[in-house]
C-alpha cells in the first residue's frame, strides 16, 4: 500500500476538549496575571513612556500566547490563522502580526497516525488499490496532502488526509482561545465581535467538512471546463470520505518560483489577466468566491514542459474550502461601489457604503467623502485614467504596472493620513472576506510583476450588453 519512509514529524496532535482545554487555560491565567500586573504598574512616567512600555507587554503577551496555540496544533492553529487574516478590526496590531507567525508552522503528522485514518475512512480493500507515499507534499493546520499512485492503471492522485479528532475539536477550541484572549486581556468583548467569533465557527465548520470541499471542487471544476486558461483537479470520490479527498495530482510551478518569473512579461501578464477574470466571475456571476488568498492554493503550469497538454500557460486552482457563498443583499450594494467608482460617482460609492454599514449618515460630510475616495482609490488599477497614475505605475505603453505600483501602501498612507479612524465602523464580515479577496488577487498580479489595465475588463461585467472577454486561448508559450 504504502512506501516506507521518514520524515520530521509529530506522532500525535491533542485533540481531547478536557488536554486543549487546560493547555489553553494555563496558558491565559498566566498570560493574565502578566498583564494584571503590568497595569498595576504602568501609571509611571510620561504618556509616551507608558504607550511604549503597554505595546512592549502587548507583543509579548501575543509571543508567548502564539507559542501555546502553536504547541496544540490542529484547529487551535487554523483558528489563529483565521484571526491574523481578518481580525485587524478587533485585535491590536501585535497580536495579529504574532498570529501571522502561526501561517509558517506546518509540522506534519507522522505516518502511522495518518495511515490509521485512511484505513478507518476507506479500508483496505480500497487501500490496496493504491501506492502512497508517507512523506507528505503539504502538510498545514488541519490536514496533511500525500501523493499516490492507482497500481491498476498509474494514475497519479493526493489524498488530503483531515487530522484525527480535529472537526470535533472546532467548537471547544474556538470557544477555549476566545476566553484566552479575553483572559490575557488582549481583546474587547462585545457584540460586534461575537457576531465575528461566529463566523470564524462557520468558516472552520467549512473547512473541516471535506465531503462539501469536494462538492465544491467539482462544481468549480464544471464552471471553468471550458476555460483553457484554469485547471481545477478531479475529485475521485471512490477513494473519498468525511476525513479524506482524493484528487488527481496536477502539476506546477510556485507562483512566485524563479521559473514562472523568467518567462516573457507578455505570458505573465495574460496570467494575470486570467487571475483578475476569475475573480470578477466569482463576484459577478457566480456569487461564490474562494476567500482564501494563500498562493499555496495556486500553481502555475507552463506550456511546452513535459505533461502540460495544453500549448499556453494556465493556473491549477487547489484547496476549495473557504470558498465562500454571497446574497444578492450584500453583493447589489458592493457592485454598486464598484459601478460608482468606475462612474467616478462619489455619492453613488457612499451609498453603497451606508448600505453595507460601514459607513453612517451621521458622519461629518469631509468624512463620508474621504472615506468614499479611499474605496475609489482601491480600484485605481480597473478604472483609473493612466494620466493620473504615479509615474512609476504605468509602463511606456500606458499599462498598469501591478509590483510597481504599490497600491496597498498608498491607500493605506491615505487612510492613516484622514480622520476616518476615528469614524470607521467594523464592516459586515462578509466584506472583510472579499477584501482579503480582492488584496489576495492584486497580491497575486503582482508578484507576478505583471503589467496591463484591469479597465476592459472590468467594464464587461458591469455592462454585461457589453461583449465578455474571449475565454477559450491565452498568449501561447515558446
Amino acid at each position: 500500500m504504502a512506501k516506507k519512509g521518514s520524515d520530521n514529524s509529530v506522532s500525535r496532535i491533542k485533540t481531547g476538549s478536557f488536554e486543549r482545554r487546560l493547555s489553553l487555560t494555563r496558558a491565559g491565567l498566566f498570560a493574565g496575571t502578566r498583564m494584571a500586573s503590568h497595569m498595576a504598574t504602568n501609571w509611571l512616567g510620561g504618556k509616551e513612556r507608558r504607550e511604549q512600555r503597554h505595546k512592549a507587554m502587548l507583543s509579548s503577551q501575543a509571543r508567548f500566547l502564539v507559542e501555546e496555540l502553536g504547541q496544540l496544533k490542529g484547529s487551535v492553529v487554523k483558528i489563529g490563522q483565521v484571526m491574523a487574516l481578518y481580525g485587524e478590526h478587533f485585535l491590536p496590531d501585535e497580536v495579529t502580526e504574532a498570529l501571522h507567525t502561526l501561517e509558517d508552522q506546518t509540522t506534519s503528522l507522522a505516518w502511522p497516525a495518518i495511515e490509521r485514518v485512511l484505513q478507518s475512512e476507506l479500508g483496505s480493500e480500497r487501500l490496496a488499490q493504491l501506492d502512497i507515499e508517507p512523506q507528505p507534499i503539504g502538510a498545514a493546520s488541519l490536514g496533511q496532502v500525500h501523493r499516490a499512485r492507482r497500481l491498476s492503471d498509474g494514475l497519479e492522485l493526493v489524498l488530503k488526509v483531515q487530522y484525527p479528532g480535529v472537526g470535533d475539536a472546532v467548537d471547544s477550541d474556538l470557544n477555549a482561545v476566545a476566553k484566552l484572549l479575553k483572559m490575557a486581556r488582549l481583546v474587547n468583548f462585545g457584540p460586534e465581535f461575537d457576531d465575528w467569533l461566529e463566523e470564524v465557527r462557520v468558516m472552520m465548520h467549512r473547512e473541516v467538512d471535506y465531503r462539501l470541499e469536494a462538492d465544491t471542487t467539482e462544481r468549480f471544476r464544471q464552471m471553468l471546463l471550458d476555460d483553457t486558461r484554469f485547471i481545477v483537479p478531479r475529485v475521485l470520490p471512490e477513494y473519498s470520505s468525511a476525513q479524506v479527498i482524493a484528487s488527481t495530482y496536477e502539476r506546477g510551478h510556485s507562483v512566485n518560483s524563479p521559473t514562472v518569473a523568467g518567462i516573457s512579461l507578455e505570458r505573465r501578464s495574460e496570467l494575470g489577466k486570467a487571475a483578475l477574470e476569475l475573480f470578477f466571475r466569482e463576484l459577478f456571476d457566480w456569487g461564490e468566491i474562494q476567500t482564501d488568498p494563500n498562493f499555496g492554493n495556486y500553481r502555475i503550469r507552463l506550456a511546452g514542459e513535459p505533461g502540460a497538454e495544453a500549448d499556453h500557460d494556465r493556473i491549477v486552482l487547489l484547496d476549495f474550502g473557504a470558498v465562500q457563498r454571497y446574497t444578492d443583499d450584500f453583493l447589489q450594494p458592493v457592485i454598486q461601489m464598484i459601478r460608482a467608482s468606475y462612474e467616478n460617482d462619489l455619492g453613488a460609492v457612499i451609498d453603497g457604503g451606508v448600505q453595507l454599514r460601514f459607513m453612517s449618515r451621521d458622519w461629518p460630510t469631509e468624512v463620508l467623502e474621504t472615506f468614499g475616495r479611499v474605496c475609489m482609490s482601491v480600484l485605481e488599477p480597473l478604472i483609473g485614467d493612466p494620466s493620473e497614475w504615479p509615474p512609476g505605475a504605468v509602463n511606456s505603453a500606458g499599462q498598469y504596472r501591478w509590483k510597481q505600483s504599490d497600491l496597498p501602501s498608498r491607500v493605506a498612507r491615505q487612510a492613516a493620513r484622514s480622520a476616518i479612524s476615528r469614524y470607521f465602523r467594523v464592516p459586515p464580515k462578509e466584506f472583510v472576506f472579499l477584501n482579503r479577496k480582492l488584496i489576495g488577487v492584486y497580491t497575486f498580479i503582482a508578484v507576478l510583476q505583471a503589467e496591463f489595465n484591469g479597465e476592459p475588463m472590468l467594464r464587461c461585467y458591469l455592462y454585461p450588453e457589453n461583449k465578455r472577454p474571449d475565454t477559450s486561448a491565452s498568449v501561447s508559450g515558446p
